[in-house]
């Protein structure tokens, strides 16, 4: 179903979808969510109709995970992941007009300090629901 098809950016590369199976199965939850609630609840609504999905569906989860925030090699904050998946994918969850810049670099930022591959980053304000697959790329992936 996934083939590996030579990257037109980096013609020595292969494209490689990280964790296709497991994404897939996310976003058809973040989906279903949609179907039934539709786009005008809080943030916190939606979080709880994913986890009775994940749940229901047998998949590992962490919900709210603490992270710490360092600076020179001391704890100076904490930040809330929405959802780790299986240990493997970050699934943070908007409800909001529209997703901005600021979005994406949180989910970033949780890749970064997770040091993790991949972030879905949903949001459910609207009609349509709307994701991303967000890469956490190292120089060395470029």
């Amino acid at each position: 179903m996934y083939s590996n098809k030579i990257a037109p950016n980096y013609p020595n590369k292969k494209a490689v979808l990280v964790f296709p199976e497991l994404s897939y199965q996310i976003v058809g939850l973040l989906f279903e969510v949609h179907t039934q609630l539709g786009g005008s609840f809080q943030e916190k609504h939606y979080q709880r109709a994913v986890e009775k999905l994940l749940l229901k569906n047998n998949i590992k989860y962490s919900k709210e995970l603490k992270a710490p925030i360092s600076f020179e090699g001391e704890q100076i904050a904490n930040f809330f992941l929405d959802f780790l998946i299986d240990n493997k994918l970050i699934l943070e969850l908007k409800a909001v007009p529209k997703l901005l810049p600021i979005h994406f670099r949180q989910v970033r930022t949780y890749l970064k300090t997770k040091n993790l591959e991949l972030g879905i980053l949903a949001n459910f304000r609207g009609e349509k629901l709307t994701y991303q697959r967000i890469l956490n790329r190292t120089d060395s992936d470029h």
